[in-house]
């Protein structure tokens, strides 16, 4: 493991270990999701300035209100990575309040709005959010019974690309229609799918890249997720490293988080852990500038890889407290 890749997993580990010191009852799954928002801005986390973010959300949001539901720590995370919590907490609540005219309010709707507000002008927040809710239409129209909420992230996401709807839909229908004669879950391939269509890339060419990363990790021992996990593993297949060098890296990280406390086999799971590999490794591939044309900006893919970890963090939440209540 390079000395790059060693101080940002380290760095990795200690911003873990400060929100869970700060936040010892949050969820256990928002802990590392957080870290790694920090980490990929190569930000140690100040617990004052967090907890300053944390109650300014408290003040602002209303107790029944989706951003102080599973995703709060996380919201309060790019609160404070914003610079600005106070301005960004407006322009994430104008923008809620945008998408909760036409989606039934859930856990993904505030990283949905948080995204937009994120990556786009205010003078746009009405058409992005308004283009949000077609292309989820057009998305549930194609697949109805796999399309729910946590698609309302991807939908925004999308709604913020450059590339027209009908090329986005055509795209990531290609991707699907290619990746489901694989023995993965269904849902999984539709979000990977999303992902995949903001590249400018064909559907065959990034696909390939994308089995044959999968397949790479599985020959080398680390089984990637099939499930809520799989999305993050479309980010690295768009960048041109090489699929050899991309599967190394993540495998030493891997072997890194394994020896932590929290990584093992009474921690998140292996699956999880191998995700946030995959999330450490793109410091490697996509911070030097390695993205072609044909694929998209370091800045959009980093962007675009937190939103799908985020999901998967909420995901893997409710699941686990589905199987604690039915147990």
């Amino acid at each position: 493991m390079n000395h790059r890749i060693e101080a940002n997993c380290q760095l990795f580990i200690e911003n873990r270990d400060r929100i869970k010191g700060e936040f010892a009852w949050e969820n256990a799954y928002m802990y590392p999701l957080c870290a790694a928002l920090y980490t990929a801005k190569g930000r140690r986390v100040n617990e004052e300035k967090l907890r300053d973010a944390m109650d300014l959300l408290k003040e602002r949001a209303g107790l029944f209100s989706n951003f102080r539901s599973t995703v709060k720590l996380a919201i309060a995370s790019m609160l404070d990575l914003s610079g600005n919590p106070e301005k960004t907490l407006n322009e994430g609540l104008k923008v809620y309040d945008m998408l909760k005219e036409s989606f039934f309010s859930s856990a993904f709707l505030p990283i949905a709005a948080m995204i937009i507000a994120q990556m786009a002008e205010p003078f746009r927040y009405e058409e992005i959010a308004q283009r949000t809710r077609r292309i989820y239409d057009r998305m549930k129209s194609n697949h109805f019974f796999l399309t729910s909420s946590e698609d309302s992230g991807f939908a925004a996401m999308l709604a913020l690309s450059e590339k027209g709807d009908d090329v986005l839909i055509e795209d990531m229908e290609a991707c699907y229609d290619i990746l489901s004669s694989m023995s993965m879950s269904s849902n999984a391939v539709q979000s990977l799918s999303h992902v995949l269509s903001i590249s400018e890339a064909t559907a065959e060419s990034k696909c390939r890249r994308t089995v044959e990363l999968y397949d790479a990790l599985k020959e080398a021992g680390c089984r990637y997720g099939k499930g809520y996990e799989l999305p993050t593993l479309g980010v690295l297949a768009l960048s041109e490293g090489d699929i050899s060098s991309i599967t190394e890296t993540m495998v030493e990280i891997d072997d890194f988080l394994s020896a932590q406390k929290g990584f093992g086999v009474f921690g998140i799971g292996a699956k999880q852990r191998l995700m946030y590999a995959g999330i450490l490794a793109q410091s490697e591939y996509l911070d030097k500038d390695v993205m072609s044309a044909a694929t998209v900006s370091s800045t959009v893919s980093i962007i675009v890889a937190q939103q799908a970890a985020m999901c998967a963090a909420v995901a893997a939440s409710a699941a686990a407290a589905s199987a604690s209540a039915s147990s």
